[in-house]
């Protein structure tokens, strides 16, 4: 249909700017439109999030996602430091937590954006703890606003956003252990500048997004992190016939081991002491 832009690595870009252009964007008619849909999306995957900590990993920071969490911890970080920020610094592809430390970790758009995509959903399943959820909220190329996407070559955001397909994405959890628990669709107002038809952006959404139209301009997944078990596998010795045979003379039962010659005389068989072995019993 159109062209997939979702290669892995491209140029850094520049955090300052894209900070400032992407947050004036999202506060435009038209950002404004996509994220009240995203927010009805993740109200009730965010209502079901068991655990304290919630990361929301993006390049707006001061964008809040996670308003509708329940979780008791809710932070982000900012990407770069500028006058009057109000979050912890810090880049994003190499965060400063611990591993295993996050109930949830919320990616929005922040894969259309950074350097290595790739390497961005490895930092946040290393953060993840094991029965935690990610969410991922990205443009869809496979959209009016990926053909717009296509059109405005080497535009401000969200135009110059990469647009990772929804298989590659799939691919790269499968990898991680991650398990898919739901995919959705939203946005499907045509992403045009006009007041009076963004006001029907729930109508768009709520018509459009039936039956699981893959048409929308955002998608939303959401993965469980595989609880990979770390018991060591154990080794099964096999029993030996007789306990206590192996390097321990043989039982007086009244008879002697015995074997023929080469004579065919019978002669008393020499006892074999075999160096002691340990036994393992499971």
């Amino acid at each position: 249909m159109w062209n997939d832009s979702s290669n892995i690595a491209l140029r850094a870009p520049d955090i300052n700017a894209l900070e400032s252009q992407l947050t004036d964007w999202l506060g435009s008619p038209l950002g404004e439109a996509m994220l009240d849909s995203q927010r009805r999306l993740l109200e009730p995957v965010l209502g079901r999030i068991f655990g304290y900590h919630v990361l929301q990993l993006s390049y707006s920071p001061e964008v809040n996602m996670l308003n509708d969490c329940i979780a008791g911890h809710c932070f982000t970080f900012a990407p770069a430091w500028r006058k009057g920020v109000q979050h912890t610094v810090a880049d994003i592809e190499s965060l400063p937590l611990a591993s295993d430390s996050m109930d949830a970790v919320l990616i929005h758009h922040a894969l259309d954006f950074t350097a290595d995509s790739h390497r961005l959903v490895r930092e946040a399943s290393r953060v993840l703890r094991p029965g935690g959820r990610m969410i991922i909220l990205g443009f869809n190329p496979w959209s009016l606003w990926g053909l717009s996407k296509v059109l405005r070559w080497r535009s401000p955001p969200p135009w110059n956003a990469r647009f990772i397909t929804k298989s590659r994405l799939n691919d790269w959890l499968s990898l991680l252990d991650f398990q898919m628990e739901r995919l959705e669709h939203g946005g499907y107002l045509p992403p045009l500048k006009h007041t009076g038809l963004l006001a029907y952006a729930p109508d768009f959404d709520r018509w459009l997004g039936r039956w699981g139209n893959p048409t929308g301009g955002f998608y939303m997944m959401t993965a469980l992190k595989q609880r990979v078990p770390l018991i060591p596998a154990k080794t099964h010795w096999s029993k030996p016939l007789t306990a206590g045979v192996i390097g321990q003379p043989l039982p007086d039962t009244g008879r002697v081991a015995s074997r023929v010659d080469g004579r065919g005389r019978t002669r008393s068989a020499d006892v074999i002491n075999l160096p002691s072995r340990h036994h393992r019993h499971d």
